[in-house]
């Protein structure tokens, strides 16, 4: 099964490697305005040791997170927030999808997601689903879908569930900075130091301190 996968952090990672025996994986990774080099470069590095068939990097420089957008506010949302966020990357994965003739596009999203993000659910990517097969010949003759392996899962059973895998852990970037090291200050430092505590599992970007 040839699927393409939506590629950046520790959710990525883990659903990276916990279909890579069975598929050719095409990975995507989206560079958009503000977003830590050292991630895409985390991306990079992830995918080349999964082996992953290709791996593409989109640069959207115009595309902004709200706390980069002057005069916009989006109440009850963190700043972190990029508006129509994953209706634009899954069009791209679409796109990249019906030229590989893919059956299956993966993403990383968890349980945890859909609690501040309403494109996170599984009823937004039904919805998408079904727009992909109007709008592609081959795609409903693919019958190619949107699958979230861990869209039951909580952040902390992820990282339990990627250490389980062996997935690189050392090798993943959190932080919303760019650096060496993690700043353990953000508002991402601070999730991941949360979830490997809850999961039980020791970070090895913070033995490594």
């Amino acid at each position: 099964m040839t699927i393409v996968l939506l590629s950046g952090g520790i959710d990525s990672s883990t659903c990276l490697y916990l279909m890579r025996e069975d598929s050719l994986i095409r990975a995507l990774t989206f560079e958009y305005h503000g977003i830590a080099r050292s991630e895409v470069a985390a991306a990079r590095r992830i995918a080349k040791k999964a082996g992953v068939a290709e791996h593409r990097v989109v640069r959207l420089p115009n595309l902004k997170e709200a706390s980069d957008i002057r005069g916009a506010s989006f109440p009850g949302l963190p700043g972190t927030y990029i508006p129509m966020r994953n209706a634009i990357f899954y069009s791209f994965a679409a796109a990249y999808a019906e030229e590989a003739r893919a059956q299956s596009i993966v993403g990383g999203h968890n349980r945890d997601d859909t609690k501040t993000f309403a494109d996170a659910g599984r009823g937004f990517f039904d919805a998408f689903d079904r727009a992909l097969w109007a709008g592609s010949a081959i795609m409903r003759r693919e019958k190619t879908e949107i699958l979230l392996p861990l869209a039951n899962k909580t952040k902390a059973q992820v990282v339990r569930e990627a250490s389980k895998l062996g997935v690189p852990l050392e090798l993943t970037w959190s932080c919303h900075r760019t650096g060496r090291s993690h700043c353990w200050k953000c508002d991402g430092c601070l999730a991941r130091v949360w979830a490997f505590s809850a999961a039980g599992v020791a970070d090895p970007l913070r033995q490594a301190k």
